[in-house]
């Protein structure tokens, strides 16, 4: 999969080192994946949320952190939406959330 947006990924992990390696090693793994729909996506990560909107929510580093993206399965493409703390995810619409 491509995945967009990586460098809000490495915005993020400047301020928060602790997440660093988790989502390194979430890059790599959704790098590696094909995934053609949602099933195979919750077969790799039992923890990700499936939303509406092709919105997927990802668990990092032991749920201290989300990463909520899009995926366009046709294209094999992976856009973040939203990268942050479990109380800063609290806050927002992960169905609707947009990168600004």
């Amino acid at each position: 999969m491509k995945l967009i947006a990586v460098k809000v990924l490495r915005e993020f992990w400047r301020k928060h080192p602790d997440a660093e390696q988790p989502l390194k090693a979430w890059v790599d793994e959704v790098h590696q994946a094909n995934w053609t729909q949602p099933a195979e996506i919750k077969a790799q990560y039992r923890s990700a949320s499936v939303l509406k909107n092709r919105r997927v929510v990802f668990n990092i580093k032991g749920n201290d952190y989300r990463v909520v993206v899009a995926v366009a399965y046709r294209f094999s493409a992976v856009y973040v939406k939203f990268i942050g703390t479990h109380a800063q995810y609290d806050a927002i619409n992960a169905e609707t959330i947009e990168m600004e």
